[in-house]
């Protein structure tokens, strides 16, 4: 069945929401599924200036175990930053929230942009006991802008019907200027230079029908670590708008083996 054909995504019926005020501004996170025994939390970290078409994926966590949507500052539900900021500087966000919310071990994911975000915020914090890194982005073969282009208008083409509809409020409140600006800054971070520095198990998860990041780009940064593991799922670059089953079976196993240590 192709991800084109429209679909009702499954949103989560109710989501508990909280308030963090770092260094960077508000950050509001959103809470689904309850806290399980010797089961790690997941903390999912928001894409490229959108959060709410990762609500149907963060409600497939809430089945097995608690988990939250961490929203940055500047987008979605959180407050504006006091400058427009890096992905260095976001990494920090996540990790400062981590601290502050004190949660115990978690599994930390990020979806396209926010595996850059995850990635950073995972080196080094205790309570990360395994990273996820879905759709990861950016392909080095595609960090010229022309080419990154390029390959978002391929990936539309199988991406579903409703999904920019849902994007758009979003978008609107970050303001072309902010989405602008934080295409340039992720486009320049290299994941591949944190992933490596990462010392828990590792899970990059890519749609078969994604034109953003590529197979080989998923191999190779599973390979950069010492328990990594690459695996495909249906879908293209947004899999868990619509597939959100797809990420949950894999990402449940890894946090059960992390429960287990």
């Amino acid at each position: 069945m192709s991800t084109r054909e429209q679909h009702t995504p499954a949103f989560p019926e109710h989501t508990d929401i909280t308030y963090h005020d770092g260094d960077f501004g508000r950050m509001r996170s959103r809470t689904v599924g309850r806290r399980q025994p010797s089961v790690p939390e997941v903390v999912l970290v928001q894409g490229m200036g959108v959060s709410d078409y990762l609500l149907p994926g963060l409600a497939a966590f809430g089945e097995w175990t608690r988990a939250h949507l961490v929203e940055l500052p500047g987008f979605a539900g959180s407050g504006d930053p006091p400058h427009e900021m890096d992905v260095r500087e976001f990494g920090s966000c996540v990790a400062d929230w981590l601290r502050e919310r004190d949660l115990g071990p978690v599994v930390l994911v990020g979806h396209s942009s926010g595996t850059q975000v995850a990635a950073r915020a995972a080196v080094d914090h205790p309570d990360v006991v395994g990273v996820v890194l879905a759709s990861p982005t950016v392909d080095p073969m595609a960090r010229s802008l022309p080419r990154l282009l390029l390959r978002w208008r391929l990936d539309s083409r199988h991406e579903p019907s409703g999904l920019s509809e849902n994007h758009r409020p979003e978008w609107q409140r970050a303001g072309i200027r902010r989405m602008v600006h934080i295409a340039l800054v992720h486009r320049a971070d290299r994941l591949e230079d944190s992933v490596a520095r990462l010392r828990v198990p590792l899970l990059v998860i890519r749609g078969r029908e994604d034109r953003i990041s590529t197979a080989r780009w998923g191999r190779e940064l599973a390979g950069l670590v010492p328990d990594g593991r690459y695996i495909e799922v249906p879908g293209a670059h947004t899999f868990p708008w619509l597939v959100p089953d797809a990420w949950s079976g894999p990402v449940r196993e890894l946090a059960a083996a992390a429960g287990r240590v």
